[in-house]
């Protein structure tokens, strides 16, 4: 591309897409225009705005291949790991056995957005007991019903204990209707006893060593179930592998974020980013690609910083984002608004730290699940944002909640007061449904308030 970069509509990343394909640019055989996907009921792509790079119609065009790559490994005599709520965990041990995939059935929370509504999933969950009360996670639900959405797993793995109420409660809906779940628990993470011998975590939090422990003993299990359904060993050689591979998807995307966030301008938008950093939770199906796909955004963003090019205007907002939209149109509101990323938490940052390699696997991994943010005290999850707002020289806070998460009612309120208390920066809270079109003026409205408030804070 020459020019500044610009976001682009659907139809002219496609017409993008067809002028790279007539040049006889090298691509993925998985690369196309993005109109074949709203032929398939993807409606939502008609509405949201592209970054302009061939880095991100490759982004683009693997997001949406995802449910192709599951039923093509299915075909080749893969077998299929659906890997619930753990975020970024056991897919990492899954993708150490050759012939394992992992995805997330939970990613179906994101189909009544990009098909608006039009799949009936919310419908089918209503009909079975999993109203409006619940978080949008329960569309889940519906696409075990109706199987349109992602092929049937052939192990299904759930965490629990100290998870999200709503999610717990969905998948056993989703086990009453004959999708049999091994479970495997995670604790309440608290903090050591004086005294009590403790270990540090991925990401600085700390864990007693019995509790570490306890959720060895529950990953264990899940080993020794993987090895049973791929008909293979997973020893200790294996997952060491694995957690290497793993890191090397986790060491490009670190790249990527410390560049997006830190350069100016803002070299990609806000949409792309989201859409990169949820790779890390189970490589989208495809480790080895989602690790090409990134290391092209990488160069890109390198590319553009050289160039001194960006997505916003020099000087724009510098905005933090805590969890993830169940409207993907609404990470186009940060450019529209006069601002741009600088920073993120969306619920899985322990999916995006290292893995430690200089530790038995198992350990490790234990080690890797214990610090999901979701599993200890929201004081604990202030703490690292307030700490990264910090490292990312971020102005401003944008938490959204999510309508019916059992665990949005009040972290919200805990992670704005501590940041204000602690940095003393505007905080907004915003409510995002999956479709947000209703709330639209009232979301940009807002949005461009903490703009100005963070653009007036800097002349006093």
């Amino acid at each position: 591309m020459s020019g500044p970069p610009k976001r682009l509509t659907m139809e002219e990343l496609d017409r993008l897409c067809r002028n790279r394909q007539a040049a006889g640019a090298a691509m993925p055989g998985y690369v196309g225009p993005l109109a074949r996907h709203v032929k398939a009921g993807d409606r939502r792509l008609l509405r949201l705005r592209y970054d302009d790079s061939p880095a991100a119609l490759r982004l683009w065009s693997f997001l949406l291949t995802e449910e192709e790559r599951l039923h093509e490994a299915r075909a080749a005599g893969k077998k299929i790991v659906g890997t619930m709520k753990d975020l970024g965990t056991v897919p990492v041990m899954a993708y150490a056995l050759p012939n394992l995939v992992a995805f997330y059935p939970d990613g179906a929370w994101w189909t009544p957005c990009v098909m608006e509504l039009s799949e009936g999933l919310f419908g089918i969950a209503q009909s079975l007991g999993l109203g409006d009360a619940f978080c949008p996670v329960r569309a889940m639900a519906g696409a075990f019903v109706n199987g349109a959405h992602f092929p049937i797993p052939d192990l299904l793995t759930c965490s629990v204990g100290a998870t999200c109420d709503d999610f717990s409660a969905i998948a056993q809906r989703v086990e009453s209707l004959g999708h049999p779940i091994l479970w495997w628990e995670v604790p309440s993470r608290r903090r050591p006893d004086p005294g009590e011998p403790a270990v540090v975590l991925p990401g600085g939090f700390e864990a007693p060593a019995s509790q570490v422990a306890l959720v060895r003993s529950e990953l264990e299990r899940l080993r020794a179930a993987l090895a049973e359904l791929a008909g293979l060993p997973l020893g200790e050689a294996e997952l060491a592998a694995g957690i290497r591979e793993a890191n090397r998807v986790r060491t490009i995307l670190d790249e990527l974020r410390r560049l997006a966030y830190m350069a100016e301008p803002c070299p990609m938008p806000a949409l792309e980013m989201l859409i990169a950093e949820m790779l890390a939770i189970h490589f989208c199906s495809d480790r080895s690609e989602s690790k090409a796909v990134l290391s092209e955004l990488v160069d890109e963003v390198r590319r553009r910083t050289a160039r001194h090019e960006g997505v916003s205007a020099e000087g724009a907002a510098r905005l933090f984002w805590v969890n993830p939209v169940a409207d993907l149109r609404v990470m186009n509101l940060v450019e529209d608004c006069g601002a741009r990323l600088c920073g993120t938490e969306y619920l899985f940052c322990h999916a995006l730290d290292r893995i430690p390699e200089d530790l038995p696997p198992m350990e490790a991994l234990a080690r890797m699940a214990l610090a999901d943010p979701m599993v200890g005290p929201s004081a604990d999850r202030a703490r690292r944002i307030i700490e990264d707002v910090r490292a990312f020289g971020a102005e401003g806070i944008v938490i959204s909640r999510i309508p019916g998460a059992s665990h949005c009612a009040l972290e919200g309120a805990v992670i704005g007061r501590a940041v204000q208390d602690e940095l003393g920066l505007p905080v907004v809270e915003l409510e995002v449904p999956p479709l947000a079109d209703s709330m639209w003026p009232n979301l940009k409205t807002r949005l461009e308030a903490l703009v100005e408030t963070v653009l007036a804070g800097r002349v006093r």
